[in-house]
């Protein structure tokens, strides 16, 4: 299996920055402080995509109940097109799932990588590795392999109540 670090590594180095240009101890020190922050913003990406998803799940929610409520009061066109905004929205949240997957991904490796200069390598080499990379569902299931089927149970929810009413 080829090694999926090995072209973020030849893009995450600046060029003409070695530990031989540090005072001593320097350049492990600059180097764990950027790991640190990367991290960070990491977490913060994840924060921000559990907000969003609790947001389209509160709409959608809302959504269902309202239609649940006012749909003998509603015109049959008007209802359509609420329901057509809704997939949409649905739509929307399942792209905006998979942007944050990849970046995800993408920050994590980038993690890796930065880990391979460090002593220890706790996320990419012992806990990625101790929950069988994300491959053995027995192990763990990653939430991105879960997320999508929030919205799609909404739609189908919504294609359920156009044809039902």
């Amino acid at each position: 299996m080829k090694d999926p670090l090995t072209k973020i590594e030849a893009n995450l180095w600046s060029a003409g920055i070695s530990p031989d240009k540090y005072p001593d101890g320097a350049f492990q020190n600059h180097l764990l402080e950027q790991y640190k922050l990367y991290v960070e913003m990491a977490d913060r990406i994840s924060q921000r995509r559990g907000t969003a998803n609790t947001f389209f799940l509160t709409v959608n929610t809302a959504i269902i109940g309202a239609l649940g409520t006012f749909i003998k009061d509603v015109p049959r066109p008007a209802f359509l097109a609420f329901v057509f905004a809704a997939i949409v929205l649905c739509c929307v949240w399942i792209g905006l799932i998979q942007s944050y997957r990849n970046l995800n991904s993408a920050k994590f490796k980038v993690i890796g990588a930065l880990e391979r200069k460090l002593p220890a390598s706790p996320y990419w080499s012992a806990e990625w590795t101790a929950l069988g990379r994300g491959e053995k569902r027995k192990l763990y299931i990653p939430l991105t392999a879960l997320e999508p089927y929030v919205p799609l149970a909404f739609i189908a929810a919504y294609i359920f109540l156009i044809f039902c009413l």
